[in-house]
């Protein structure tokens, strides 16, 4: 189901991983041991990223930030991006990002 994204425009690869982190599977131009990596990072940073939506929401008083609906680390030339329990690798030149996050959500929901 997840590998319909490498039909997007400059998705270089797609991992789901578990809640505990663990690789469940993986599609795309990288070798395994990379996506099983991509996919430690992509847990990691969710969990980053929940610690600090929740301090944003608590100092700011502001609701809706928790839960955080994804996230995405942009780099010069490729971005990760991530929802839920699924993360992409995109080239940036190629790639719509809002295309690739609408797809994840539409994804990681069903």
């Amino acid at each position: 189901m997840i590998k319909r994204l490498l039909a997007l425009d400059g998705v270089l690869a797609v991992c789901q991983f578990r809640d505990d982190g663990e690789f469940v599977e993986g599609y795309g131009l990288m070798p395994e041991d990379e996506m099983i990596r991509l996919s430690k990072f992509a847990h990691d940073y969710k969990r980053m990223v929940q610690g600090n939506t929740d301090q944003l929401s608590m100092f700011t008083q502001m609701p809706g930030w928790t839960p955080p609906r994804g996230w995405i680390v942009h780099g010069q030339e490729k971005s990760v991006l991530s929802i839920a329990n699924l993360v992409c690798l995109i080239e940036n030149q190629g790639a719509s990002v809002s295309e690739v996050m609408q797809e994840l959500d539409r994804l990681a929901h069903r």
